[in-house]
């Protein structure tokens, strides 16, 4: 075994829709869909193709590869393996077709495969998300931007957040069906010759049978903008896992320690530091997301074939498909596990909450404020009251109710309503409701 992917990372499910056995499962599955369209349009006979039908099973790998050593040619070889399989009616199989009619409809129908994984997958982690946005809908944190500490938020708002956005990836991936699930039938450079006037007819009548769309027009083969599309679909959803987790490789580290990935009895951090909890799980997240992104460029690079088509996209697509869909599989399995397993830590949430001796709070006071004194000046005057408190290491309460402007307009039990946390996150639980609303029950 040489590929990771053999031996540490994906999923049996979305492993078996790239093992070789599979491909030439669907190869066989095609060769049988055009005999049977070509019976009903008259062209092969009606015994041929029942006879091609029931020996596909009959076809064996090891067979296949021994023709091919000879052939150099891997359609070639499981057309022959075929042929031997079913006597004098094997001079049918694969009648009329060039042999990307094959490999693209077949392809078509691994990606369909895998997208359907995918989708389950996603709705799992949708699920999730959701989830935990409804337990902390009301679990108030600091926000940062700029990786500085800003004002209120809640974690409810963090994961409904993330929830929508996988969302979308649902969304994007039920848009771009009818654009990849799509097969050809259309002979060597997309004229359907070899097929004669019922190209058309042969060509819509495989595609019905196999469950996938027509390619209206093609050349040699179906165009890798399409394909280019679906890749870069994975990239994207790679990137937001890849976000989501390095939120919570963040949210882990020491001086924040607000949440942390499950630590399992046991479970190692580190070679020489024996006290290390590290976010490993996230951690290889974020390292493969970066291993699919490098897949978009091959994935744009496969559309600029010469002409009718060269041979450039065929080694690359052998590479890019597994990987792009058992790594995105793999981080989709991790990322959800992560999500439902996260431990809190209130102690530290409201710790740094109050890190900032209310200074993360001067917004909040400045709004009230500057219904008084007009919205400039309050924010001249809070910045001051801010810097002064920062340089001083004191508490901004203290500051203000130094200032004659803040203190004729605002007690001090008003001051301390207005610097709580609690009491400035404006519609948060509200949003955070609505999107679980809305998530909550969708399949």
């Amino acid at each position: 075994m040489i590929h990771p992917i053999e031996y540490r990372y994906g999923t049996p499910e979305m492993k078996a829709v790239w093992t070789e056995e599979n491909k030439l499962m669907k190869f066989l599955e095609v060769e049988t869909a055009l005999a049977r369209a070509e019976a009903e349009a008259g062209i092969v006979p009606k015994k041929a193709a029942e006879v091609i039908a029931r020996n596909v099973g009959r076809v064996k790998l090891e067979r296949v590869k021994e023709i091919e050593k000879k052939t150099q040619h891997d359609v070639m070889a499981v057309v022959l393996a075929l042929s031997e399989n079913c006597g004098e009616h094997g001079e049918w199989v694969h009648f009329g077709a060039t042999s990307y009619d094959i490999v693209d409809t077949a392809l078509a129908l691994q990606i369909k495969d895998a997208i359907n994984i995918l989708e389950g997958k996603l709705k799992n982690l949708r699920k999730a998300l959701v989830s935990q946005a409804e337990r902390h809908k009301k679990t108030v944190c600091i926000a940062r931007t700029h990786g500085q500490i800003a004002i209120p938020t809640t974690y409810g708002m963090r994961f409904a957040l993330w929830a929508e956005e996988i969302d979308r990836h649902i969304d994007r991936l039920n848009e771009l069906k009818p654009r990849i699930l799509a097969g050809k039938m259309s002979g060597a450079v997309g004229t359907q010759a070899s097929f004669g006037k019922k190209g058309l007819e042969i060509e819509k009548k495989v595609m019905k049978n196999l469950g996938l769309d027509v390619a209206r027009i093609t050349n040699q083969v179906v165009q890798r903008d399409r394909h280019a599309e679906f890749i870069f679909s994975l990239a994207n959803l790679a990137t937001t896992l890849d976000k989501i987790c390095i939120e919570i490789r963040i949210l882990q580290r020491s001086e924040i320690g607000e949440l942390e990935e499950s630590f399992a009895k046991g479970q190692v951090g580190s070679s020489t530091m024996p006290h290390k909890r590290n976010p490993v799980k996230s951690e290889q997240v974020c390292g493969l997301a970066r291993s699919i992104r490098a897949l978009v460029e091959p994935a744009l690079m496969n559309n600029t074939l010469w002409d009718e088509r060269d041979l450039t996209n065929s080694s690359c697509e052998r590479i890019i498909f597994p990987e792009a869909t058992v790594l995105t599989d793999h981080i989709l399995s991790l990322t959800t596990n992560i999500i439902e397993n996260l431990r809190f830590y209130p102690k530290n949430i409201q710790r740094n909450l109050e890190l900032l001796k209310g200074l993360n709070m001067s917004e909040a006071v400045m709004i009230k404020l500057a219904a008084r004194i007009g919205r400039q000046t309050a924010h001249e005057l809070m910045r001051k009251a801010s810097m002064e408190a920062f340089e001083r290491d004191i508490h901004l309460r203290d500051v203000l109710m130094e200032k004659k402007e803040v203190a004729e307009h605002f007690t001090e039990k008003e001051l301390n309503a207005l610097i709580n946390p609690e009491n400035y996150t404006g519609t948060a639980i509200e949003k955070v409701e609505m999107v679980i609303d809305r998530l909550k029950n969708k399949r």
